[in-house]
C-alpha cells in the first residue's frame, strides 16, 4: 500500500471515496489463478485526488508504483481513465477501480428524489 488509509481520512475529516476492483474480474488475474486479489483507490471528493492506493494479490508489488506514481504527481483517478494499459496485464485493474469509483462517486453526489 502507498498513502492514504480510509481510517486515516476518517480521523481528519477528509472527504472521500472508493474504488474497488477485484483480480477475478481482470484476465490476467483469471490466468494465473488469482481471482482473491484486490486494487482499492482512495481519492478525495470532490476533487478525484488520488490519496491511497491498496492492492492484496499476486504481484502487489510489481503494481503499487503506478499509483505511487499518480499520487506523486497529484493526479486524480481519472488518469487511469486516460491511460491505455496493455492486456492481458493486471495493471488494467487500475482503469476498473477508477471506474467503480466515479459510479459510486456519481451515486454520491447525485440528488435525492
Amino acid at each position: 500500500m502507498v498513502g492514504a488509509t480510509e481510517n486515516d481520512l476518517k480521523k481528519t475529516g477528509t472527504p472521500y471515496e472508493v474504488g474497488r476492483a477485484r483480480y477475478a474480474g481482470n484476465a490476467r488475474g483469471q490466468i494465473i489463478g488469482d481471482t482473491d486479489g484486490l486494487l482499492k483507490l482512495v481519492f478525495e471528493v470532490p476533487t478525484k485526488r488520488l490519496l491511497g492506493v491498496h492492492i492484496i494479490g499476486e504481484r502487489a508489488t510489481e503494481l503499487v508504483h503506478i499509483g505511487q506514481m499518480v499520487m506523486e504527481f497529484g493526479g486524480t483517478i481519472d488518469t487511469f481513465i486516460d491511460c491505455v494499459f496493455n492486456f492481458p496485464t493486471l495493471s488494467e485493474i487500475y482503469k476498473y477501480a477508477a471506474y467503480d469509483g466515479l459510479g459510486r462517486l456519481a451515486r454520491r453526489l447525485a440528488p435525492v428524489a
